[in-house]
């Protein structure tokens, strides 16, 4: 698919008349944005790296270490 100058041209007044000037500029920021985002997700393959921590690792809470095993359970109520 190859795109000219009168095609680009068709596709900018269509954009200009659909969403208006003062709108223009914050809709071509955030399509950036998307295809950075975009770009930048190919890159890292989809990998989701906080997957392979080790659960019983520490993290820091606060300036306070603790264990996540530990800060992960919840007290249990007696049923009624």
């Amino acid at each position: 698919m190859d795109l000219g100058l009168p095609e680009i041209l068709v596709i900018l007044v269509l954009a200009l008349l659909l969403f208006g000037p003062s709108k223009l500029p914050g809709l071509g920021k955030s399509m950036g944005e998307a295809i950075r985002g975009f770009k930048k997700g190919l890159k890292d393959d989809g990998e989701d790296k906080t997957a392979h921590q080790d659960p019983h690792q520490q993290i820091q809470h606060n300036g306070q270490k603790t264990d996540t095993a530990q800060s992960t359970q919840t007290e249990r109520t007696p049923k009624s």
